[in-house]
């Protein structure tokens, strides 16, 4: 299977923003955006950095625009922000961020629970904010979130997965995630979800996003590398966490996919040994202890 698996993989750390959103204690703009800094130095080609939502809702991304103002743009690097309308977009705009985020359920039951409309009814809402970005020549991502697992329905179908896929692709995505938001997805699942994905668009226009809350995130990733899949999310440390599922971990630590990642030869341009000080820095900074396996252990390594 080995031979078969992608030479090379994109990482897209969202840490900055998935990681840090659900932080109950503030995190200062300063430690933020050195944050941003760091990983772009360590080697990241795509930085998820913020989001432009209401600070009513999401504190920890009130300061978006200031960070996007001050953070230190690498060339080349692409920096991307959340936005759930068109407000959202319009400081986007403004912040010269690269690349756009759109989001939208797998699941009927997710959808209704959470803004109390459709699926198709979500998706539509974002119909305005994609035709603005093409506009403007920004990049689109989407993401299918609970595509692997919902907290409200229970299984998710890969046929409901698709539907979304085809919805977003229909818009212009240049890229589309599928998330296991409460990370309950297994590898058979995780396949199963990017086959039908894959009967929409081409893998190169596929990302995986794996949380691991029950531990299998990297053998997500594994399955999904096996199909041609070679973009994936991660957050330094391990940040993160999910609302809607009790005990859910953060998006599968950074240091972790790098350790594997290494040791199957496949080239990622990110430096390891950067992110173990990273890793141990941000904890840090948000006391507690990095959730990541491989960071916790190369540190100890390091501090002999």
């Amino acid at each position: 299977m080995q031979a078969s698996l992608p030479k090379r993989v994109t990482l897209i750390e969202v840490g900055p923003r998935d990681g840090l959103q659900n932080e109950q204690s503030p995190i200062t703009t300063d430690v933020r955006i050195e944050l941003c800094d760091r990983l772009t130095d360590a080697g990241f080609p795509n930085v998820e950095a913020g989001s432009f939502v209401s600070p009513k809702w999401v504190p920890q991304m009130a300061d978006t625009a200031e960070l996007m103002q001050r953070i230190r743009r690498k060339p080349g690097v692409v920096y991307s922000v959340l936005t759930p309308n068109m407000k959202g977009f319009e400081g986007a705009l403004a912040a010269r961020a690269d690349e756009v985020v759109i989001f939208g359920a797998a699941s009927e039951a997710f959808s209704q629970r959470n803004i109390n409309c459709s699926i198709a009814e979500s998706i539509e809402r974002f119909e305005p904010v994609a035709r603005a970005a093409k506009d403007h020549g920004m990049r689109l991502r989407a993401s299918v979130s609970v595509a692997l697992g919902c907290p409200y329905q229970g299984e998710v179908t890969p046929a409901a997965v698709g539907e979304v896929v085809r919805r977003f692709a229909d818009m212009g995505s240049d890229m589309i995630d599928i998330a296991d938001t409460i990370g309950t997805g297994t590898p058979r699942g995780t396949q199963a979800a990017f086959e039908a994905a894959l009967k929409v668009v081409p893998a190169e226009r596929l990302s995986g996003h794996f949380h691991d809350t029950y531990g299998m995130a990297l053998a997500n990733v594994y399955a999904s590398l096996e199909m041609g899949i070679a973009t994936y999310h991660a957050s330094v440390a391990g940040l993160g966490g999910c609302p809607y599922a009790k005990g859910a971990t953060g998006n599968v630590a950074t240091e972790d996919l790098l350790y594997l990642l290494d040791g199957l030869g496949i080239e990622t341009g990110v430096s390891l040994e950067k992110m173990v000080s990273i890793g141990q820095w941000i904890s840090g900074h948000i006391g507690r202890k990095s959730i990541s396996r491989a960071g916790s252990a190369l540190a100890a390594k390091q501090a002999g």
